[in-house]
């Protein structure tokens, strides 16, 4: 790919396998498309239906357990405006939510350790009870003690809370430019690399969080979208992969675009996770591990072509140099 340079890669960067690296990045939209696997099914959306179908997966399943009357356990990544529309579906078609648990599967934590508290707005568990739990009409609403998320009080205890109910059912997330899921931190003195059997069995943990996660974050919504690390916490509480692989299906969902351009951080990682061999380097690559499902847009399954500055020039409306 780099005629007449060669190098390794940078050393703060967890995983450094450059031949695997090189086979993700070869990974093209057909294979995608024709990827087989015992525990990890592969499913492509055209970019304009994927939140459609997100929602209506997570609705779906949620009024399949009610319906059927028995406990739902959910494992919800971070604050997610689309939780409003499973919301508005719940009261639509009057789902009684009385059998409904929600695990927030991260919080922010800041230089110490401690676990933001849900009166700060940018808190995982505020948003959730925003973004859903204040949506739903009053009768159908379950527990408010049943919308959990990590906290002071309640961390050290948070994966057994999880296992006490007889683990999730589901966990929801996507994947991290890291190769992270949760705040699973590849590299991470929380998450040390050790044998595979060993390190699927730490439960959850207060993470330093990698550069690669500080600077995925200020692209979101709480900095303007506007990159600002300043407004980023240091740390992270999080489930551990003892609770990722505990819920009976993993379901990664994996759209991420910086604005309406065709720019990705995603399109590499989420290759690494399906064509690396499992590793705690790439922690998403535990969807291989047991049944998982990962859906993607066309747009990140495009193919990864790499340009060169000239390419870069002719393309690009904004020039390179101002």
């Amino acid at each position: 790919m780099f005629k007449g340079l060669k190098f390794k890669m940078a050393s703060w960067i967890p995983f450094q396998d450059q031949a695997a690296c090189e086979r993700a990045r070869a990974f093209t939209h057909a294979d995608f498309a024709n990827y087989r696997h015992p525990n990890l099914k592969v499913t492509i959306l055209k970019d304009e239906e994927f939140a459609f179908h997100l929602v209506m997966t997570m609705f779906g399943r949620i009024k399949q357990a009610a319906d059927e009357g028995r406990r739902h356990v959910i494992i919800l990544p971070n604050p997610e405006p689309l939780y409003s529309a499973v919301a508005l579906l719940c009261n639509k078609f009057r789902v009684n939510l009385r059998n409904l648990y929600t695990f927030n599967m991260d919080e922010c934590a800041d230089q110490d350790g401690n676990i933001a508290p849900e009166t700060w707005e940018n808190s995982f568990l505020f948003n959730v009870k925003q973004n859903f739990y204040a949506k739903l009409d009053p009768e159908l609403r379950p527990p408010e003690s049943q919308i959990q998320g990590p906290t002071n009080e309640n961390f050290v205890h948070y994966g057994k809370m999880i296992e006490d109910l007889g683990g999730a059912d589901v966990c929801y997330g996507g994947i991290g430019w890291s190769g992270h899921v949760a705040y699973i931190e590849p590299g991470s003195d929380a998450f040390p690399p050790m044998p595979m059997d060993e390190w699927v069995k730490i439960g959850p943990r207060v993470v330093t969080l990698t550069p690669f996660t500080i600077l995925q974050n200020c692209l979101l919504d709480d900095t303007g979208i506007s990159g600002d690390w300043s407004c980023m916490p240091p740390k992270g509480a999080t489930i551990g992969p003892k609770e990722y692989l505990g819920a009976r299906m993993r379901s990664s969902w994996n759209g991420f675009m910086c604005g309406n351009s065709q720019v990705s951080w995603q399109r590499f990682t989420i290759r690494l996770a399906v064509t690396a061999q499992p590793t705690p380097l790439v922690p998403s690559t535990m969807l291989q591990m047991a049944p998982s499902e990962l859906f993607l847009t066309e747009s990140l399954a495009a193919n990864i072509r790499p340009t060169t500055v000239t390419d870069l020039a002719y393309h690009t409306k904004v020039p390179l140099l101002a």
